[in-house]
C-alpha cells in the first residue's frame, strides 16, 4: 500500500480513507481498468466503418498513451493488477467485467473475420487470447524492465507483431491515422491532478522498489 500511494503522490493514510486492505485497492483499479477496457472496445464495436485490423492498432496505441501518461502510478499497480487478473474470482465484479470485455474483444475479432479482413483459419477467440496476452505482455516489459522510449510506439509495433500474420494483405499495414475509441486525459487514480505523469521532473518516474 506504501508502495502504491507514493507512486500515486498521495499519503498513505489516503489509500486506506478509501481502501481498507490492498486487495480492496487493487480490485477496485482492476475493474476500473476494465471498464475502461471495455468502454473502448464498445465504441469499436459501434464504428461499423473502420476496418477491424485498423481498430485494433488504436487499441494497442490508446492503452500505450494512457499507461505512459500515468506511469508512476502502474509502476506501482500494475503487478498487483496482473495478479488479481490471473487468479481473479469468476464470480467476482472484476472476474464478470474482464470476460465482458475478452467477449466483446472476441465479437471484434469475429466481425473482421466475415469481412475477409482477417484470416478465418484462427478461431477469434485465439485471435482475442492474442491480443490479451501481448498487450499484457509489453506492458509489463516497458515498465519493469526497459522504459527507454515512449510505450505507445511499442505498442504500435506490438499491433504489428499481431496483425502481420492474421489480417489480409489490404489491411496488412497502417493506413492512416487510428480512430479516437478513448479520452487521453482519463485519471486511473481518480480526480485532481496526474500522478507521476512521465516527464515530471518534480518526481523521478523510475524509481526502485
Amino acid at each position: 500500500m506504501s508502495e502504491i500511494a507514493g507512486k500515486a503522490g498521495v499519503a498513505r493514510a489516503t489509500v486506506f480513507n478509501y481502501f481498507p486492505s490492498k486487495v480492496g485497492l487493487v480490485e477496485a483499479i482492476t475493474e476500473d481498468v476494465f471498464a475502461y477496457f471495455r468502454g473502448m472496445l464498445e465504441r469499436g464495436l459501434a464504428d461499423e466503418e473502420t476496418p477491424v485490423p485498423t481498430l485494433v492498432r488504436a487499441f494497442f496505441s490508446h492503452m500505450g498513451s494512457g499507461i505512459e501518461a500515468y506511469e508512476r502510478f502502474y509502476q506501482g499497480a500494475f503487478r498487483e493488477l496482473m495478479k488479481v487478473q490471473v487468479g481473479l474470482d469468476p464470480a467476482s465484479r472484476a472476474g464478470a467485467m474482464r470476460r465482458a470485455a475478452l467477449e466483446l474483444l472476441e465479437q471484434l475479432m469475429a466481425r473482421g473475420q466475415q469481412r475477409g479482413q482477417l484470416r478465418k483459419d484462427v478461431s477469434p477467440r485465439d485471435l482475442a487470447s492474442a491480443f490479451d496476452s501481448l498487450t499484457n505482455g509489453t506492458i509489463v516489459h516497458w515498465l519493469y524492465e526497459d522504459a527507454a522510449g515512449s510505450l505507445r510506439e511499442r505498442m504500435e509495433r506490438a499491433a504489428e507483431i499481431l496483425l502481420a500474420p492474421v489480417a489480409e494483405a489490404a489491411w496488412a499495414e497502417p493506413d492512416g491515422p487510428v480512430p479516437e475509441l478513448a479520452p487521453l486525459d482519463w485519471n486511473p487514480a481518480g480526480p485532481g491532478p496526474a500522478p507521476g505523469r512521465r516527464g515530471d521532473r518534480s518526481a523521478p518516474v523510475r524509481e526502485e522498489t
